[in-house]
């Protein structure tokens, strides 16, 4: 009888299967510590096992014994070719259904997936982009011929495509404030004709690439009205953070605040003063906006804080609830959650923080590198506060 055939799959194949009800087996063969370093989640769990590549070529048999037999099999791995490898091997061995990443785990970190979160009635489209490699979000708002990026990643042929899908032309791309996770794709953008990047200029002095400084306040709008983007400057993550008000409805909050938690002050070295400064940001720059606003986090913790459409917002009236970071007595209270919560932040994002001013260039591959593994942007280790806060929505996704 003829062997099966592996195929390739995508990282949004992947996350798509992973969004419903997953019926394989994920086998990831790098090595331990890459595994442990950063691997693949998603919305729902599913069974994920790590068997090296370097087993497979030095005990063949003993290592497909491994993977448990009549399941479909779907791999991952670095850069693609150890992946085709054990699904050609699985494939000798009696495996019928076996599937490998396209590029690797590389794909998963750049992948982006576009969810609508305006409502069919607003005369304007808004997306939520979420990186699932990242546990980040990015934003695009369309109205009419032209569109504005907010926080983009550096794989922007995926904004450039919905964009063209709509009829439409990226006309600006914002920054909430200079990213120390990824690697951001404002500056490719600003070599797009007709694109501007806005961002505040106490991130971006000195910046090699052109921008426009936004200020506390402003209001920026499409060419013919349309939506209004309101700025609002939140120091605190960083002393240039700003959240963009779009149609006075939906909050893009960048690291100022999460659904969870709120943004580390801690990454700039002086916590104590960003601190003061983020804990004036939740509590006084903050305090006019309605509780009805949308929450758009430019990060998340776990998928527990997305929705039923997996899309990750909330109102400000919930957040001010059951938010730690919100519901701290006073300014000594607040720092001295950040103190407790502070932990090393990844040693690359100073590296990935000089990228994005345009001081350092790297080659694509070492982007790639760079950019890989989940976000470390938070005030709080991942899980703690989210479910100590009383956060409803994680309470409730928990007990399902």
């Amino acid at each position: 009888m003829k062997n099966a055939t592996p195929f390739l799959y995508t990282a949004n194949d992947l996350f798509d299967w992973l969004s419903g009800h997953p019926d394989f087996v994920l086998l990831d063969v790098r090595n331990d510590n890459d595994f442990t370093n950063f691997s693949v989640e998603g919305p729902t769990f599913f069974p994920y096992i790590n068997i090296p590549y370097f087993n497979f070529m030095e005990d063949a048999r003993g290592s497909i014994d491994l993977v448990p037999k009549g399941q479909k099999i779907r791999i991952v791995c670095a850069k693609e070719g150890s992946a085709k490898y054990v699904a050609d091997l699985l494939c000798e061995h009696g495996f019928t259904d076996v599937g490998y990443l396209q590029q690797g785990i590389v794909s998963w970190g750049n992948a982006l997936v576009p969810k609508k979160v305006s409502s069919d009635d607003e005369k304007y489209t808004l997306y939520q982009f979420v990186r699932p490699g990242k546990a980040s979000c990015s934003y695009m708002l369309i109205y009419k011929d032209e569109a504005m990026v907010f926080d983009p990643s550096r794989n922007i042929e995926v904004y450039k495509a919905m964009a063209k899908q709509h009829g439409s032309k990226i006309i600006r791309s914002f920054e909430t404030h200079r990213q120390a996770d990824y690697i951001s794709g404002s500056m490719q953008l600003s070599q797009e004709k007709g694109c501007k990047v806005l961002a505040s200029k106490l991130d971006f002095t000195g910046a090699t690439f052109p921008y426009e400084p936004v200020a506390d306040g402003e209001i920026c709008t499409f060419t013919k009205k349309g939506p209004e983007v309101k700025v609002l400057h939140t120091p605190g993550h960083t002393m240039g953070s700003s959240c963009y008000l779009v149609d006075n409805k939906y909050l893009l909050s960048g690291d100022t605040v999460f659904i969870s938690t709120a943004g580390r002050p801690d990454l700039g070295g002086r916590w104590a003063e960003w601190a003061r400064e983020l804990y004036l940001s939740l509590m006084l720059r903050l305090r006019d906006l309605p509780d009805h606003i949308q929450v758009l986090p430019g990060h998340y913790t776990s998928w527990v804080e997305a929705n039923d459409e997996h899309i990750f917002m909330e109102n400000l009236g919930n957040l001010r609830k059951h938010v730690v970071a919100f519901r701290l007595a006073n300014e000594k209270k607040f720092s001295e959650f950040v103190e407790e919560n502070m932990r090393p932040q990844p040693s690359v994002y100073g590296e990935i923080r000089k990228v994005n001013i345009g001081f350092l260039q790297v080659a694509e591959e070492e982007a790639d590198v760079m950019d890989l593994g989940k976000n470390e942007c938070g005030a709080s280790n991942y899980g703690k506060v989210g479910v100590s806060a009383g956060n409803e929505r994680v309470d409730r996704r928990l007990a399902a």
